[in-house]
């Protein structure tokens, strides 16, 4: 698993050249943890494949886990563009189930990219990792979109979380073999139906 390098929180880009050095540096780390498993991923070559100094790198990125937890959060990020309330002629939990078997399989369709970032993720911390909670934020956003809860409760909060939860186990079985592609859409589907009966806003 990997490690967190540095107590230290990652810097912030502030400027527009900074932004793109960041986003170049997701692209590179993108590619190469596509290719390579993340124990063999080297940040130096990272670091020339989005054309900055090392330096730059560990200032945005002080350890692969940074790095490949923003990586996962900018994948979560795509995943929202595009998310509406369920229609009239699906349930929200079948919804949810949908999306989220949709985004499992876009992310199994690169498994060493996937495994780094579920590695990445599981091994950060709030306090130093901040994509993290933006991971977290952001993905609470988008199953009470589809659910179309617009004033969550504590428990709406607390069985998104148990079933973003659930989510990472099924992908994490998967990439190990102990899961066909068939087993994961039936067990997230399930998941959801289960795990989002009790929402605020399902039928009395």
């Amino acid at each position: 698993m990997p490690r967190i390098a540095s107590a230290r929180p990652a810097a912030e880009p502030s400027s527009p050249e900074q932004h793109d050095r960041r986003r170049r540096i997701l692209r590179a780390a993108t590619r190469i943890g596509s290719e390579k498993a993340l124990e063999r991923v080297q940040m130096h070559e990272v670091a020339k494949g989005a054309g900055v100094a090392i330096g730059t790198l560990y200032r945005y990125f002080p350890s692969k886990t940074h790095l490949f937890t923003a990586v996962m959060a900018d994948q979560v990020d795509r995943f929202q563009e595009n998310v509406r309330p369920a229609g009239a002629d699906v349930t929200p939990e079948d919804a949810v189930g949908g999306l989220l078997v949709r985004a499992s399989r876009e992310l199994l369709s690169r498994p060493m990219l996937a495994n780094a970032m579920l590695q990445s993720t599981n091994a950060a911390t709030v306090a130093t990792a901040a994509d993290a909670v933006r991971i977290d934020t952001t993905f609470r956003e988008i199953v009470l979109v589809a659910l179309g809860i617009e004033q969550a409760t504590v428990q709406d909060v607390t069985l998104v979380r148990l079933l973003m939860q659930c989510w990472y186990g099924v992908l994490q079985s998967s990439l190990n073999g102990r899961a066909s592609m068939a087993d994961l859409d039936n067990d997230i589907r399930l998941a959801c139906r289960l795990l989002l009966a009790p929402r605020s806003n399902a039928p009395s």
